[in-house]
């Protein structure tokens, strides 16, 4: 290949094919490739490889811990748990298609955030753009923003992704504006944009880390008026026991 058409090929940013170049070429002669075969042929691996970059991109962006899939959650360990809805829900990807939220409620360690990031992951990879976000992370954007006055950034920002996770709701207190933005949030992606939220807390502890039970009332009303809810309570921890402490 002459320098002309690598620098071409570099400016069209044909990366793959530049790379292939000579192996395509290889196997379209072996394979007696007519014209047209050889452009499709291009094409066609240009085409996937760059949406292999985009899907690779989009994953970094969601700033996801640990990119979960369904596949490896342990159902056999969580018997109480409704599968079979969850299973529904991730093959069909109908709360993606409904605009629905999904909510997880239940203690520490048994899963919460595995199943809600295997559905984000797994969103990515049908083309959706997510997010990631500790409830404790959004929080304090929020007040920061609050004093910057960057509010209206700061929630269209959020309200761009096509699915939001917000992680471990009820493990720090919020100040009321913080609550209000909060609100403001999932009132703006409510029947727009699905978001996944777990939480440690029923509902009706919710007011003791939000501090303001009118507020409260109303974002458990939006939450859940378009929503799936999966109370986790009565699962078993499936973080390895620490060893008895010695007498």
């Amino acid at each position: 290949m002459d320098k002309e058409l690598t620098d071409q090929l570099k400016s069209l940013r044909l990366l793959r094919l530049l790379a292939q170049w000579d192996e395509d070429l290889k196997h379209a002669a072996q394979q007696r490739f007519s014209h047209a075969r050889l452009l499709t042929h291009v094409v066609g691996h240009e085409y996937r490889q760059r949406c292999e970059n985009a899907r690779q991109q989009r994953l970094r962006r969601a700033r996801i811990p640990e990119p979960w899939v369904l596949e490896t959650y342990p159902f056999a360990r969580q018997p109480k748990l409704n599968r079979k809805a969850i299973q529904a829900l991730y093959d069909t990807s109908s709360y993606l298609t409904q605009n629905q939220n999904i909510i997880w409620l239940g203690p520490t360690g048994i899963g919460k955030t595995g199943l809600a990031t295997s559905f984000l992951t797994h969103a990515i990879h049908q083309g959706k753009t997510g997010r990631y976000v500790l409830f404790a992370q959004l929080i304090t954007e929020l007040y920061q923003a609050i004093a910057d006055h960057t509010q209206a950034k700061v929630l269209k920002h959020y309200l761009s992704y096509d699915v939001l996770h917000v992680d471990e709701l009820g493990y720090v207190e919020v100040e009321p504006a913080q609550v209000g933005l909060f609100f403001t949030l999932m009132q703006q992606r409510h029947k727009k944009k699905p978001t996944l939220i777990t939480s440690n807390l029923g509902f009706e502890d919710w007011n003791t880390f939000l501090k303001n039970p009118s507020l409260t009332a109303a974002l458990i009303d939006r939450l859940t008026e378009n929503s799936h809810v999966f109370n986790l309570r009565d699962c078993i921890s499936l973080r390895p026991k620490r060893p008895a402490d010695p007498a």
